[in-house]
């Protein structure tokens, strides 16, 4: 019995052991599909911006109802893509995996028209879920942005 116990407790450690590992080269790679995703968006490709997402994805804007799947987001961020004032840039601050989770969190600049139809500037933060696809891949499953301005009316 005892010898059960200490193979568990062995392969416990190496499982442990080999997590490590794969959470820096995971880290690495989210942080690369991050730096990708914001490039995508810099320059307004649509389905590139939209592959980062994992098909059930929900996507929560300031002062919007949340947005669950990929046609969902398509339709509100391909017309956001097209405005002319549009721009959108993220920087990632801080990378954590564990398993096939991870999360960013970071930086958000973004110019877009505003519902007053005036050019619209703003700053903020965002923490974004991230879950291991069956091909080893990363996609965002959870995207949530705040901004830096203060609440409408205050």
């Amino acid at each position: 019995m005892s010898h059960t116990i200490l193979w568990a407790a062995a392969a416990a450690m190496l499982s442990l052991t080999g997590c490590g590992a794969n959470s820096s080269t995971d880290a690495k790679a989210i942080q690369a599909q991050s730096e990708m995703w914001s490039k995508a968006a810099s320059v307004k490709d649509v389905p590139s911006f939209l592959s980062f997402y994992a098909p059930d994805a929900t996507v929560m804007l300031p002062n919007e109802p949340a947005i669950q799947g990929t046609d969902a987001i398509r339709a509100v961020i391909a017309p956001m893509m097209q405005d002319p004032n549009f721009a959108l840039s993220f920087t990632t601050a801080k990378v954590e995996v564990s398993g096939i989770l991870g999360y960013t969190e970071g930086g958000i600049s973004l110019r877009t028209t505003g519902r007053d139809s005036k050019p619209l500037s703003d700053t903020g933060k965002y923490l974004r879920v991230w879950k291991k696809q069956p091909d080893g891949s990363w996609k965002a499953i959870e995207d949530i942005f705040n901004s830096d301005l203060p609440a409408p009316g205050k």
